[in-house]
């Protein structure tokens, strides 16, 4: 009778991830798909509690109250420490499959089968170079490990010849099981691989590379599935893992770059030389004042956020610039590029923080077709997505990347702290626009000051 609860429990809990994740794939749905996922990952522990090959209660409660006591400050970081905060969660799931295939191997070695032996060491190795490779993620989002690429000759070669020889030890072990001195290094070659594959990548392609690290932390997931004869990990790691890898397809293609270009391109290299010669060149800069009195006399504005709005913790500020704009008739819209932040859907989810209808937030390819007939658009932090080199400088590295043609709107208004480059790296001939003006200062304060000079502080 509990085999059979816990089976059910199991077919609730998938049936609620597959629907957890058609109902995260809208704005509308996505806090109904959170509380699925969250009730399926409730039932799916409290079915696994009722397994009577348990052996000590006490060691479970143990790892519950360890994981509270690290899950609940992980999940109250701030929304601009969200990309990094997922890169770890990404780190501890493969750790958690790393250390579980490493266990069912010692238990069971020398008696595996060939064909379980090839998927726990699948699960391991995915599990091992997802840990590495996702810490690495989060450093360099953080900041604390250098944004732009570490590179040197033959980097490639040796990346491949590492993962070649992860291959040829699983394989060896899948004919010679009985050889367990060799597992730890399939456990310590693709530690390395991890730190090796996303040292070299740049910044700019960290959203990307979170959403593969994500594929890969899935698949291992469902690899475990099999290893331990579990239905429900098959299809929640094969979830998380397809999505994940449609989720790179779809970012690879908004900065029209392959998964090679990606892992292998070193996107991101600071172009000094380029930077010095615009720095010479003069700009135009407006005061909060005549940003505010440009944007009262348009029809439409087209409002652009990047990380720099999360950064300064400005949506709410925007949502006041929003209703005091709207409250005179202006039609305000928002564009938002798919890699805008240092991660897949960031500025969709600080403006719906700020709830920001969702019917104002337009996609690249919706309103790129508008911006011709834009009065304003008005940048706040966002640059690499808005850089027009991406259609002019084929020298560029982000060139023939799709971006957002601000540069067609009759004025651009850009909310900048600095001349400085943005996250790859690369400066920005838009700001250099004879019909660009820089309004240099913090977002959030810059966009409330805006707001009090159109007379509509206070408003939420």
């Amino acid at each position: 009778m509990i085999e059979n609860l816990i089976e059910v429990t199991y077919i609730i809990a998938t049936a609620l991830f597959i629907l957890s994740l058609k109902w995260l794939s809208s704005p509308t749905t996505a806090r109904r798909g959170v509380w699925a996922g969250e009730l399926g990952m409730a039932l799916a522990i409290c079915g696994t509690l009722l397994y009577r090959g348990i052996v000590d209660f006490k060691l479970v409660a143990i790892g519950l109250v360890l994981g509270a006591i690290i899950g609940v400050p992980l999940g109250k970081v701030a929304m601009t420490a969200v990309p990094q905060r997922t890169a770890l969660s990404h780190a501890f799931g493969a750790l958690c499959v790393t250390l579980v295939g490493t266990s069912e191997f010692y238990l069971r070695a020398p008696d595996i089968p060939p064909l379980m032996m090839a998927v726990l060491s699948m699960e391991v190795i995915l599990g091992s170079l997802t840990f590495t490779g996702s810490l690495m993620a989060a450093g360099k989002l953080q900041e604390i490990l250098p944004q732009r690429p570490i590179t040197y000759r033959g980097q490639n070669l040796v990346n491949l010849g590492m993962l070649t020889l992860a291959i040829g030890v699983a394989v060896v072990l899948v004919m010679h099981p009985d050889q367990v001195k060799l597992f730890p290094a399939l456990i310590f070659i693709p530690l390395v691989f991890g730190v090796m594959l996303i040292v070299p990548i740049g910044g700019a392609d960290m959203p990307t590379v979170i959403s593969l690290l994500n594929s890969y932390a899935g698949l291992s997931a469902a690899a475990m599935g099999f290893v331990l004869n579990s239905k429900l990990l098959i299809i929640a790691g094969a979830l998380d893992g397809s999505s994940g890898f449609i989720l790179s397809v779809i970012m690879s293609k908004a900065m029209n770059r392959s998964f090679t270009n990606v892992l292998f391109g070193g996107f991101g290299q600071i172009q000094s030389a380029a930077a010095g010669e615009q720095e010479a060149i003069p700009v135009k800069s407006a005061t909060a004042e005549e940003a505010a009195s440009i944007l009262s006399a348009a029809s439409r504005v087209a409002i652009v956020p990047g990380y720099g709005m999360a950064v300064a913790q400005a949506q709410h500020k925007v949502r006041e610039l929003y209703d005091a704009l709207s409250k005179r008739g202006v039609d305000v819209r928002f564009g938002i590029h798919p890699v805008a932040g240092r991660m897949p859907g960031h500025m969709n989810v600080l403006l719906a923080e700020a709830d920001i209808p969702y019917d104002r937030l337009l996609e690249m390819d919706v309103i790129n077709g508008d911006f011709p007939q834009t009065d304003v658009a008005l940048i706040i932090g966002a640059n690499d997505v808005t850089n027009p080199a991406a259609r002019t400088d084929s020298g560029s590295p982000i060139y023939g990347m799709p971006i957002l043609n601000v540069d067609q709107a009759r004025t651009v208004m850009v909310i900048k702290r600095s001349m400085a480059a943005g996250f790859a790296g690369i400066d920005n001939p838009l700001y250099y626009l004879d019909k660009t003006l820089m309004l240099f200062g913090d977002a959030k304060s810059f966009v409330g000051s805006i707001v009090r000079e159109l007379g509509g502080a206070g408003m939420s």
